[in-house]
């Protein structure tokens, strides 16, 4: 009975405040934005909602399996053809070698940047070197967090734009998939460099049947795509849980985070499959109802007391840092030939969003000791602050809808 009573404050308090904000300020910001905010300010503010059981054991849960969820719809989105986009507003199908060449250089603009203003400007300041690395590994640490695109959160953004510009917002998702993935990849180097050997963990079994399971899905899909275009509807709805679960299981054995397989699960099922899903109707009910709940309990998870003002202006110039670059690397090197600059800017407006991947990045750093408080507190900023402008920057720099 407790864990109920709990779970009731828990999704009236990232559930329901959210929801009343969003629609208040007429959605002015995105809905996964405001629990994170909220979580925050009662970090900051030191509310003792752990009396209420907050977070409570049942939230947990369903955010977390709300945002696999998430993930797994925009990846079956990935071969959609969104509906009400004119063939006018179609993108130029990427190549498999730019869009990856494009993913890196929309990381590795940030990153290099981002690594060199911390070495020369942040780190010399009081309290921002970590007592337990380097200068070289603290700044890297700093630059991946400024690089990182935020996967589940820019899901959901994604998911309130207009149809006709659905395409930009997957042409993003597709980029932040490959980021992210790399980004793992990157906190596994970093922890290497900082602690030496005791970082590496020899490859199980287990490893070896995460592949084999990611390769057989993507068979099993491509099979499925030439010789079953139309199974019955239970198989599809007995297929997707399968997928899901498979997918998300494989991913987290292989250090990468549950996100990336949840997102590559439901982006191999075969399209013919997909498009007899309500997809949306599924991913906007886990992103107003049960995804809150995940976001909310990462903003309490911040340490209120390192919020001070000087780690605000810090997190104003890392946003700054931040924003700039990420546009400009996507600019200069867009992932399609033939954007038109309005298009590259609003695909570098959506990759600058940090969210959620930021926070987990710069959680699992800040505990391996390789950020200091002043540089957690400021990247917890920087995350909630680009975030909430990927909005009105995207709908600032996104292409006009031509007159008829």
């Amino acid at each position: 009975m407790h864990n109920v009573a709990a779970l009731i404050a828990d999704a009236a308090l990232f559930v329901l405040l959210p929801w009343i904000l969003w629609r208040g300020t007429k959605r002015a910001l995105p809905i996964a934005v405001l629990p994170i905010l909220v979580g925050i300010l009662m970090a900051v503010w030191h509310v003792p909602v752990k009396t209420l059981g907050i977070p409570s054991t049942y939230g947990n849960d369903i955010g977390w399996v709300a945002v696999l969820v998430l993930a797994f719809t925009a990846g079956l989105e990935m071969w959609q053809q969104p509906a009400g986009t004119l063939a006018s507003d179609e993108l130029p199908a990427p190549t498999l070698g730019r869009l990856i060449g494009g993913a890196f250089v929309a990381l590795g603009g940030p990153f290099i940047i981002g690594s060199i203003f911390a070495l020369t400007y942040l780190l010399p300041l009081p309290g921002w070197h970590p007592p337990h690395a380097t200068p070289l590994i603290a700044a890297a640490s700093i630059g991946l967090c400024i690089a990182v695109s935020a996967l589940p959160v820019l899901i959901g953004v994604v998911r309130e734009l207009k149809p006709a510009q659905k395409p930009l917002g997957q042409l993003a998702l597709k980029l932040a998939v490959i980021d992210d993935a790399t980004l793992w990849v990157g906190l596994a180097v970093l922890q290497f460099a900082a602690r030496g050997s005791a970082a590496l963990h020899g490859w199980t079994g287990l490893e070896g049947l995460a592949v084999l399971l990611l390769i057989a899905l993507a068979a099993g899909g491509n099979w499925a795509s030439r010789h079953l275009r139309n199974p019955p509807s239970w198989l599809i709805w007995v297929t997707v849980p399968v997928y899901l679960a498979a997918g998300s299981w494989a991913s987290m054995q292989l250090g990468l985070h549950e996100l990336i397989g949840a997102y590559f699960a439901g982006a191999i099922m075969p399209p013919s499959w997909a498009r007899r899903l309500p997809i949306a109707q599924v991913g906007t009910f886990s992103l107003i109802w049960l995804a809150p709940m995940f976001f909310g309990h990462s903003g309490l998870k911040i340490d209120g007391d390192a919020l001070t003002w000087p780690s605000v202006v810090a997190s104003l110039a890392l946003v700054a840092v931040s924003i700039i670059t990420k546009i400009a690397a996507v600019c200069l090197f867009p992932p399609t030939k033939g954007l038109t600059l309005r298009q590259s800017l609003s695909v570098g407006t959506l990759l600058q969003c940090k969210g959620l991947m930021e926070i987990v990045a710069a959680t699992i750093l800040h505990a391996q000791g390789m950020l200091s408080e002043f540089a957690f507190a400021s990247l917890m900023i920087l995350a909630v602050i680009s975030t909430t402008l990927t909005g009105p920057l995207f709908r600032l720099v996104a292409p006009r809808k031509k007159a008829t």
